[in-house]
C-alpha cells in the first residue's frame, strides 16, 4: 500500500518550524531528510524514523516496525500531532546521524 500525499503534507506541515526538511518520493513512499541527512520516511501512512540513540531515548516505548519487506526495523512515531516533540526529535537525531555521502 502506498502512502497518501495528504499524510506526507500533514507530516511536512508538522515539521514546518524546522529549516531544510525535504523529501523524495520512492516507490510510492517518501524518504524524509533533515538538513541533508535521511531521518526516516513515510511508509504506508506511518512516520518511521531511524533507530538512533536519541530517538530511542525520546521514545523508549515506541514500537519497531518494518517500513517494507527486507528492510531494517524503524521506530514508529506516535506523537505526530505534537509539533514541538517532532522538532526536538529531528534536532536530536540529526546529531546522531552520519554525514550524507557525496
Amino acid at each position: 500500500m502506498a502512502s497518501s500525499k495528504d499524510y506526507l503534507e500533514y507530516i511536512l506541515d508538522q515539521l514546518s518550524g524546522l529549516d531544510d526538511v525535504t523529501y523524495r518520493a520512492m516507490m510510492g513512499e517518501y524518504i524524509i531528510y533533515y538538513r541533508g541527512k535521511i531521518i526516516g520516511g513515510i511508509y504506508d501512512d506511518r512516520f518511521l524514523v531511524k533507530q538512533t540513540k536519541s530517538a530511542k531515548e525520546m521514545m523508549p516505548d515506541a514500537s519497531l516496525e518494518l517500513p517494507y519487506e527486507g528492510a531494517k526495523e524503524m521506530i514508529l512515531v506516535d506523537e505526530v500531532d505534537n509539533r514541538s516533540f517532532l522538532e526536538e526529535l529531528l534536532e536530536a537525531m540529526y546529531k546522531d546521524l552520519p554525514a550524507p555521502k557525496k
